[in-house]
């Protein structure tokens, strides 16, 4: 049992790290709260299925054009729904939160509420310790953290994300020294869009495609970059394990655990804004420059 929260831990964090950062990347960047994120999850596990079943491409190739078309349309609706309205963040939340709907009814529409799945990229399983690890869960594990590792290598060692940090730091100085802002925002909303259809793809051999699927991650990532703290990326990475290895635990640990999870999240989002705002890493709360 111990071995299998700790397999499931690592699956659901890493998957939870990718979407955690990409939502703490262009708050950070834009002060955008996205609350659609996890939607253009759904849309790429849906995108993989349609490419896989009903045209009959291979699923890698369904996986790379899936996260290159819904990067795209994130890069639309946020030219068209948030752009427009980036500066009142009231505005920015009903209008993600329409969009997330919005996609669901499109996706309900099109492909009715039925159960889908998409095939592993390879079979077999390995032993430990008598308990069966898929191949397909080792892919999944290895590829978010490549993943990962490339998302910060972009952020670390090159000037687009020399730019994102600064605009994230401080807007008005990232501007005065020459950067467009609202370029860096768009190109961080790609790439934050772009990691949530990696996080789609990754998973989407593991789990059942469903016009709802969105919710459960989303209910997640938002605890996860508040007990992180809100735009901390090292802070989204930590949380996503912590809850990650929390959601393995109470599954394998408590009878009907499955149905406890999501309430679990929700009760470590609302402790942390009680006793720690801020979060793990964040700052505390301050007057917008």
């Amino acid at each position: 049992m111990i071995l299998d929260i700790i397999i499931s831990g690592l699956i659901n964090g890493s998957v939870y790290a990718l979407l955690a950062i990409g939502f703490s990347l262009i708050y950070g960047a834009a002060r955008i709260v996205n609350l659609a994120h996890t939607a253009f999850y759904m849309v790429a596990s849906y995108c993989i299925y349609f490419a896989t079943h009903k045209l009959g491409v291979h699923p890698v190739l369904a996986m790379l054009a899936a996260i290159i078309l819904v990067t795209l349309i994130g890069l639309v609706c946020y030219q068209l729904f948030i752009n427009p309205i980036r500066e009142h963040e009231a505005a920015v939340l009903i209008a993600t939160i329409a969009m997330a709907m919005a996609m669901q009814e499109i996706m309900l529409i099109i492909f009715t509420g039925d159960y889908l799945s998409v095939p592993s990229l390879i079979g077999g399983y390995l032993k430990i310790f008598g308990v069966k690890i898929a191949y397909q869960q080792l892919l999944t594990f290895g590829v978010a953290l490549l993943i990962l590792a490339g998302v910060w290598a972009l952020l670390k060692k090159t000037r687009v994300g020399l730019a994102i940090r600064s605009t994230a730091q401080d807007r008005e100085v990232a501007n005065l020294m020459g950067m467009n802002e609202s370029r860096v925002a768009m190109i961080t909303m790609g790439i934050s869009v772009g990691l949530a259809a990696f996080a789609g793809a990754v998973v989407v051999p593991l789990t059942v495609v469903n016009p709802h699927m969105w919710m459960h991650p989303l209910i997640f990532m938002l605890a996860i970059v508040v007990l992180g703290g809100l735009g901390s990326l090292k802070g989204s990475f930590v949380g996503a394990y912590i809850l990650g290895f929390t959601e393995a635990s109470v599954v394998f640990l408590i009878p009907l655990g499955a149905f406890l999870k999501g309430s679990v999240a929700l009760s470590v989002m609302i402790l942390v804004l009680l006793i720690r705002p801020e979060g793990l890493f964040g700052v505390a709360f301050e007057e917008e420059r």
